[in-house]
């Protein structure tokens, strides 16, 4: 559907500028149109020219990705509406075809503005790290707890670099409570010496486009959910958010960062063969969860009681339970996991994650 809507704005786009070639046309005498009463000039046909070129160019970059369409559309809409008042009796359906074109401008800013923040934290604090060629032995895992031993070594992280950060690309869905699915992609960052974490995602709910930024830095957290790019339905800063946040920075490590699992800010508490108790600290705040293993050493839930549901403000038992398991740049990882609440009234199955790509120890922003 998306693909669907960009083909029919960028066929719109040459449309529309292949409109205004007959200003330029019928200046030079290379063709007559009846429906242009009016006499033009020949720079006046110029004009209409440079609007055309405008708005094909804009098209190009437009399907291109590149963002500097909308400058070049920006242009292209005020040169257009200019020549349509000066021939106001022949062109005035023009300006909604302009219209049209400026609301998506519109749109398409705020968009470029909005992720650009999310680019601009992971930029900054790409550019502070260190990353260096340590690479991890038995010694450093020698005294977290068994089944924790068992699951880095299943993972396959002996022998690789020690991990300072982490690019993780996920497509999956996610839902409210009494609601329909909807699906999303999302990008995240994850920062491990000092602890941040920024998702950005996008979505399409009830067919409308809707971008979320998730930040997690220094000793804050922020959840801001825009529709359009435009309209915040979402836009959470509060105290608890950040050890829930917390909980849900060390859930990463844990399913697709697993070398940093050696942490110092990690204590461990070993239970059985087959579980432990892990407590992260974070800017004075101190979380736990539960990590339970099977005999091939796969990590198969996580469980922890410090989140808080911010729909309902309350404490909420919290768990991710592993499906499947993957090979991803030469680590095996957990690549489908459910998110799920455990209300007193029973259990919600809120969101369905599915790992595509995760890159450590990146230097630029990718």
């Amino acid at each position: 559907m998306v693909l669907k809507m960009r083909t029919a704005f960028i066929i719109f786009l040459f449309f529309h500028g292949l409109v205004h070639l007959m200003g330029f046309l019928k200046a030079f005498g290379f063709a007559k149109f009846p429906q242009l009463s009016q006499n033009i000039s020949n720079l006046m046909g110029g004009l209409w020219l440079v609007a055309t070129v405008l708005f094909f160019t804009a098209a190009i970059l437009f399907r291109l990705k590149n963002n500097f369409w909308i400058i070049i559309g920006t242009g292209a809409v005020i040169l257009s509406q200019v020549l349509i008042v000066i021939n106001w009796q022949d062109a005035k359906v023009g300006t909604l075809a302009n219209l049209v074109i400026f609301m998506i401008l519109i749109v398409s800013a705020s968009s470029f503005k909005f992720e650009n923040k999310f680019q601009k934290d992971v930029s900054e604090s790409l550019t502070s790290q260190i990353i260096s060629e340590a690479t991890i032995t038995e010694r450093d895992i020698q005294n977290l707890p068994v089944p924790v031993q068992g699951y880095l070594k299943y993972v396959g992280i002996l022998g690789k670099p020690k991990v300072k950060n982490a690019k993780a690309i996920f497509k999956g869905k996610m839902r409210e409570r009494g609601k329909n699915w909807f699906g999303f992609t999302s990008e995240q960052y994850n920062f491990f010496e000092d602890p941040k974490r920024f998702f950005f995602m996008e979505a399409k709910f009830r067919g409308l486009p809707i971008k979320g930024y998730h930040r997690y830095k220094n000793n804050e957290a922020s959840m801001n959910i825009k529709l359009f790019s435009l309209f915040s339905v979402v836009n959470l800063k509060e105290p608890e958010l950040f050890p829930t946040e917390t909980v849900t920075f060390f859930n990463d490590l844990c399913l697709f960062a697993p070398s940093a699992l050696i942490d110092e800010n990690i204590h461990w508490q070993p239970i059985d063969a087959f579980s432990a108790k892990a407590f992260f600290t974070n800017k004075g705040v101190t979380i736990s969860a539960t990590l339970y293993f099977n005999e091939k050493g796969q990590l198969v839930n996580f469980v922890s009681e410090d989140r808080v549901d911010v729909n309902t403000h309350r404490k909420v038992p919290f768990s991710t339970p592993i499906k499947k398991y993957g090979i991803i740049n030469g680590y095996k990882l957990p690549i489908v996991a459910d998110a799920t609440w455990h209300f007193p009234e029973g259990d919600f199955v809120y969101g369905q994650f599915y790992l595509q790509n995760v890159e450590y120890n990146l230097t630029v922003l990718k």
